[in-house]
């Protein structure tokens, strides 16, 4: 975290306020153990939203609702595949339909 957080310093040096955004991305098949991370890497730098891969899979990645709720994190950013074209805006109303349809 450490070397996290001079990144996050060096940033600020350069661009006055620090990054625009600052995404988590977290691999929707490690379920709850991404809200502790969320939780750690918000306290170490901040963060304004979280990324979930690997939505593709059987992953259903419910720990997204304590994530938005307790957290009050957006979610920015879904990935359905491998490449960089298969990130897509987060869309809540299919996220929702995915997990208890």
């Amino acid at each position: 975290m450490g070397e996290l957080r001079k990144l996050v310093s060096v940033v600020k040096k350069f661009k006055e306020g620090g990054a625009d955004e600052t995404l988590l991305v977290v691999d929707a098949s490690i379920g709850r153990n991404a809200m502790s991370q969320a939780v750690n890497f918000r306290e170490e730098i901040g963060l304004t939203g979280l990324a979930v891969t690997k939505l593709d899979g059987t992953a259903r990645a419910g720990f997204v609702v304590s994530v938005v709720n307790d957290l009050q994190l957006p979610i920015k950013l879904v990935g359905v595949g491998e490449k960089v074209e298969d990130l897509r805006d987060f869309e809540p109303e299919f996220f929702v339909e995915g997990l208890v349809g």
